[in-house]
């Protein structure tokens, strides 16, 4: 890491942080084209894009994850070369990424200290006490209360995000990066973050806070810039902009933002049906029934179950009692049948449960259509292409070809290939955890509109999300979860954002 001096008397004007013209090239993609950006202490500045618009890209630059092809990076005022991550923890630069960085297999307290792990007293030891008492301070701060022994991969989404922001926060970082990091967080863990974050800024930690929320935008942001198809189009401030003014800066064209459906008033047969359904994962007398024609929501706090309902439900978790009918069949065996009976899950995580990252495109679109497309158990390479290609047209997935690898695609894409493989195999049933999970509000709209038609064409969707707007203006009713149960039912005209909390808190 090099530094070159700046002139003295200019120092207090500075930014802590300034990139200019930054540039990135990957084979075939020009990912950041001359981009320019800086933060001040104490500030929280927004960057906005689209999914692929080089708002990680950038901030992987940053923290040394990626060598920049062109630019320059300054600090304090200081010309710096960052070469590696450990360079950027030099300059107090702390990132948390949409995609978690943990170790699987280590404890919550090995995570956060990884790579900063405390000596012991005898030489070549590690003072694991020390490590465990300071994740459990950091962990309080989060109001998470798990063991800090606990292994990371027996953790949910939302709480290794927690783990990760616990990870981050530790640093004492004077420039903190934060990507996305409410994807996974219900409200009440969000409230905690924005105290946080609020109290950072107090002490004058800038934070580079990358959203698709915009909610989040105006709720936090001091300042905004937006980035589109690798190039800066420009910055805005709070107050003076609208939603919808920089969607259309983030996308080139109008969106529509609101949740547009037309509901049923007359569904169908029952599709689906649980009954007094118990499983090992935690759940207990589930409860709930899922017609054609209609869009059915399964709420409540993150770790009240919703995901546990949905694995139970499709045969990966071991169920122990009740009953999980599909078009008023018993489903008894495991997730392939589930998929013989017509039902489809399209998991909370995508990357690691939805997709099989560095296979193309096309193979992961025929993937679960395997026996429907092929039933002689012979592969036909120009059906197979012919049958992604029509899927790739169909849901504008972007991708310069089938044979491109799925792990270079952004997030609403990657979200495409999962529910485009589902639809190779005629499902009937879908059940969509958290769809609209970190992608970008144009790609928001088209996995909308993906469902919407999917349910006026017969099909029946269960759908859980941690944003209770989708809940209430997606769905025909809701279930809501508390502590592994359903604590009620909501119908259309009592469905609102007050009343899943109340049935969703443990003191309501």
């Amino acid at each position: 890491m090099t530094t070159n001096s700046p002139d003295a008397a200019t120092v207090m004007t500075l930014p802590i942080l300034e990139l200019r013209s930054i540039s990135k090239y990957f084979p075939g993609i020009t990912a950041l084209d001359q981009v320019s950006f800086d933060v001040f202490s104490g500030e929280v500045h927004m960057l906005l894009g689209e999914n692929g618009a080089g708002k990680s890209t950038l901030m992987k630059v940053l923290c040394g994850a990626y060598q920049a092809d062109g630019g320059e990076i300054y600090h304090d005022g200081l010309l710096v070369n960052i070469k590696n991550p450990g360079d950027a923890r030099t300059l107090g630069i702390a990132v948390i990424f949409q995609e978690f960085s943990l170790v699987p297999y280590l404890n919550i307290a090995q995570n956060i200290f990884l790579g900063r792990e405390y000596a012991g007293t005898i030489p070549g030891t590690l003072d694991h006490a020390r490590m465990h008492k300071e994740a459990r301070y950091w962990l309080d701060l989060l109001s998470l209360d798990i063991d800090t022994h606990t292994l990371v991969h027996t953790l949910g989404v939302a709480q290794q995000q927690m783990v990760e922001i616990a990870k981050a926060l530790s640093q004492n970082a004077k420039i903190l990066v934060m990507d996305e990091p409410t994807a996974a967080l219900s409200d009440r863990e969000t409230t905690l973050l924005f105290e946080m974050i609020r109290k950072l800024q107090s002490e004058g930690v800038a934070i580079i806070y990358i959203s698709h929320r915009m909610a989040e935008v105006f709720t936090l942001g001091d300042r905004i810039t937006v980035l589109r198809d690798g190039k800066k189009v420009g910055s805005a401030d709070p107050k003076s902009t609208t939603p919808d003014e920089l969607v259309q800066m983030m996308v080139g064209r109008r969106v529509d933002m609101a949740y547009a459906r037309n509901f049923t008033s007359n569904p169908g047969q029952v599709a689906l049906k649980l009954t007094n359904l118990c499983a090992d994962n935690g759940i207990e007398d589930i409860c709930l029934e899922v017609r054609t024609g209609e869009i059915v929501g399964l709420a409540g706090l993150v770790g009240a179950g919703r995901t546990e309902v949905a694995r139970a439900t499709f045969g990966v978790d071991q169920v122990r009692s009740g009953t999980v009918e599909i078009f008023g069949v018993n489903r008894t065996g495991e997730p392939f049948q589930s998929v013989d009976m017509g039902l489809a899950l399209i998991p909370e995580s995508r990357k690691t449960e939805g997709l099989a990252l560095i296979r193309s495109v096309e193979e992961n679109i025929i993937l679960s259509g395997l026996k429907k497309i092929f039933p002689s158990t012979w592969i036909n390479t120009k059906k197979a292409q012919k049958t992604s290609e029509d899927l790739i047209q169909k849901l504008r997935i972007a991708t310069p070809s089938g044979k491109q690898s799925a792990q270079l695609l952004s997030g609403g894409n990657q979200q495409k290939i999962v529910i485009g493989k589902w639809l190779t195999t005629d499902s009937k049933i879908f059940i969509f955890d958290e769809p609209t999970r970190g992608i970008d509000v144009g790609a928001k709209a088209e996995i909308f509109a993906l469902i919407y038609k999917l349910v006026e064409e017969g099909a029946a969707v269960l759908m859980i999300s941690s944003e209770l707007s989708e809940i209430v203006n997606v769905c025909d009713k809701a279930y809501v979860m508390r502590e592994g149960k359903i604590s009620g039912l909501l119908e259309k005209e009592a469905l609102n954002e007050e009343n899943i909390l109340k049935l969703g808190m443990t003191d309501a």
